[in-house]
């Protein structure tokens, strides 16, 4: 256990942000999900809302710091072409 002050808010910090990093990760996993299940149904007008608001929810995620703006493009990318593909 840390003793200096500095130290002990770092710990406070660092468990305050993880804990909403792995919401935020939960929130995407479990949109990406969704949108595949819409996929494989094969409902196409169901697929792209279920696209775009998984879109929506990466970009987020991306724009606060918990995925790379890289990776999130290019999970982006791979699910578009999911729905291009289905279509």
């Amino acid at each position: 256990m840390a003793n200096i002050k500095s130290a002990k808010k770092r710990i406070k910090v660092i468990q305050t942000k993880t804990a909403m990093n792995r919401t935020v990760k939960s929130a995407v996993k479990t949109a990406i999900k969704r949108f595949e299940e819409a996929l494989a149904t094969g409902n196409t007008e169901e697929a792209t809302n279920k696209f775009r608001y998984t879109e929506k929810k990466i970009m987020q995620a991306a724009a606060k710091g918990t995925f790379h703006k890289n990776a999130a493009s290019r999970k982006v990318a791979r699910l578009a072409k999911k729905l291009n593909q289905a279509i």
